[in-house]
């Protein structure tokens, strides 16, 4: 069972995004099991999707096998009815994508950001890009739902701005959220990157269903996202997860972020660059995979902190599964999982009840921009537990 429902007058719109929350999880579900999994009535799941199918968003497709009784028609998402524009601003790269109601991507661009461009360079620079990937796509603006831009934190949500973010000097408190709208049209909604890629994970990726899990994300740095109750998890100043910054070796290099040993600044791309001396953290990985004793070594030390810091995740949120994820992973994918699954097999408290199990993101280095997309569509459409807090 995922999110249930409620039969109070009050809360309609909640119990829509729990019966669409439903249909976009499974490959094909009829309104008797939607009432089943839901604890809504069957009528207030036939009016709602009723409306659903009149909006476009629903589309009834085939119908399961009778037992004897009638055959029930099944529910599957209209997977054209809506779109959501990602953008992933990386202070190295940008990537937008251009996404359908499942978060699958239609057409994914790149293209490198100048370094020390200035936050209007990079914002004409996104519009541009969201006007490149509707123009490959053929979609016309106005078929789109909004724009999700995943960028690295801390974010104010409140006022949609950037708060100083380590890597990018000069980006005191800017107002991203209100310039990218200006620039583009489009509504955009605001997240870190490791969130949005969580968010991904949720909408068309190894999170779909599970009600508590953990999101690592490797990028310029280590973040993460936290979806717990089918819940995203963003905390008192809606910046929680920053597992990077878990202090995994006492009296450790010093962290930008004031910390010493934290998991960023031993397993970062800067970290293994410097930890092996070769020229960047490509050369890194080619080194590890064709067996160079200094960068094996590397590698391995890396996963071992990588496992610590999942460790302590899993002994203190008692989460359900580990995802791996992001661009800074390509290549090392394998070597950091078995690091990670054996951990979880040997050392959480739990472990005699359940292992954790722990996969790699099937959205692979665009977990970002997919999640990005994915911020939009969560929005829009997946129930919230706020909504009925605010009843």
């Amino acid at each position: 069972m995922r999110r249930t429902g409620t039969n109070l007058p009050k809360v309609g719109q909640y119990n829509r995004a729990v019966v669409l929350d439903q249909i976009q999880l499974t490959d094909g579900i009829s309104r008797v099991e939607i009432a089943e999994l839901t604890g809504l009535t069957p009528q207030t799941v036939s009016g709602i999707v009723r409306r659903l199918i009149g909006e476009g968003i629903v589309r009834e497709d085939g119908a399961t096998v009778s037992n004897g009784g009638k055959p029930r028609t099944k529910l599957r998402v209209n997977a054209a009815a809506g779109l959501a524009v990602g953008v992933h601003f990386d202070p190295s790269e940008l990537s937008c994508v251009v996404a359908d109601l499942l978060g699958r991507p239609l057409v994914t661009r790149q293209q490198p950001v100048r370094p020390g461009a200035t936050p209007g360079e990079v914002v004409a620079a996104v519009a541009g890009l969201v006007d490149e990937v509707l123009g490959s796509a053929g979609v016309d603006r106005d078929r789109v739902l909004g724009l999700g831009l995943a960028t690295p934190g801390p974010i104010d949500q409140t006022l949609g701005s950037l708060v100083g973010p380590p890597q990018l000097r000069g980006w005191t408190r800017v107002p991203i959220k209100d310039m990218l709208a200006a620039a583009t049209g489009l509504p955009v909604t605001l997240d870190n990157d490791a969130t949005a890629a969580a968010i991904g994970e949720c909408w068309a990726g190894a999170g779909r269903g599970v009600a508590d899990f953990a999101y690592f994300f490797f990028g310029a740095g280590v973040g993460g996202g936290l979806i717990l109750g089918h819940q995203v998890y963003r905390g008192g100043s809606m910046n929680a997860a920053e597992f990077g910054h878990q202090s995994v070796q006492p009296g450790g290099p010093p962290c930008y972020c004031g910390n010493h040993g934290c998991l960023e600044s031993l397993i970062s791309p800067k970290a293994m660059v410097a930890a092996t001396g070769l020229p960047d953290y490509d050369a890194v990985r080619l080194a590890a995979l064709t067996g160079d004793p200094v960068a094996v070594t590397a590698v391995e030390t890396a996963a071992g902190h990588l496992a610590t810091a999942v460790v302590n995740v899993a002994n203190i949120l008692d989460i359900d599964l580990v995802v791996l994820g992001g661009h800074g992973l390509r290549h090392l994918e394998d070597r950091f999982r078995t690091a990670v699954a054996a951990a979880l097999d040997t050392r959480p408290l739990a472990r005699a009840i359940r292992t954790v199990r722990v996969e790699i993101s099937p959205l692979g280095a665009d977990a970002a921009v997919v999640g990005a997309a994915a911020l939009v569509l969560h929005t829009t459409y997946a129930p919230q537990v706020s909504e009925l807090l605010s009843l």
